[in-house]
């Protein structure tokens, strides 16, 4: 699928104004950053947060909420970890409907954090202040038109669509795979194979995003 049409090229810079923007002292905003595998979600959101700083802006990637490799190996899918029903889409959904509502004199929030060193996520790793008013997810599905999905956009209040070149983004997956201790052959494996049709999957919701940015 190509989506080159819609693409917007922005730096950086441009993406954390239009985040600033969004932010409202004493209220509760939500952004979320999608992409295929290997489309930079995750270093572009720590990088938002990063620069609009702690008192403003919060992570909570959907990547907490892969279910267990147990519990993947208890269904039989242990193979097709990464794919929209290997994870909790229900529990994310919930989650984000409750950072939503989260007021400034409310309880802090814990959110999982998923770690590839290990490839399993650990529960109650990120707190999320109420005071903060800015929340940045960041995963695959959120544009997904099935399960809980929907639920979970429902309550964001902007998406956008990250879309680099396919090739800048297969040698990413690829480095990505090695770097967890794949040997190349594995990486290739994983980044052309199961990879890459979630990102089929993926690219096809990219028309429902409030922008479709390439970084420059």
């Amino acid at each position: 699928m190509t989506i080159d049409q819609d693409v917007q090229d922005a730096t950086l810079d441009e993406l954390v104004g239009w985040a600033a923007a969004l932010v409202v002292p004493g209220e509760r905003r939500i952004i979320g950053l999608t992409g295929a595998p290997g489309a930079g979600k995750s270093t572009v959101a720590e990088q938002l947060v990063t620069a609009l700083g702690p008192d403003t802006a919060v992570l909570v990637p959907m990547d907490g909420f892969h279910l267990a490799n147990q519990v993947l190996i208890d269904m039989g899918i242990r193979e097709r970890k990464g794919a929209h029903d290997t994870f909790d889409d229900g529990g994310y959904a919930r989650l984000i409907a409750t950072l939503r509502a989260q007021r400034v004199d409310d309880p802090i929030v814990y959110a999982p954090r998923f770690r590839r060193e290990i490839e399993d996520s650990i529960s109650s790793s990120i707190p999320v202040l109420p005071t903060v008013p800015l929340v940045v997810t960041e995963g695959n599905y959120l544009l997904l038109e099935s399960d809980a999905w929907p639920a979970a956009r429902s309550c964001i209040d902007e998406v956008w669509f990250l879309a680099p070149d396919t090739d800048v983004r297969h040698a990413r997956l690829v480095r990505r795979h090695e770097a967890y201790g794949k040997s190349p052959e594995e990486a290739a494996f994983w980044a052309l194979g199961s990879d890459e049709r979630n990102a089929q999957l993926i690219e096809s919701t990219a028309g429902r995003a409030d922008r479709i940015v390439r970084l420059r």
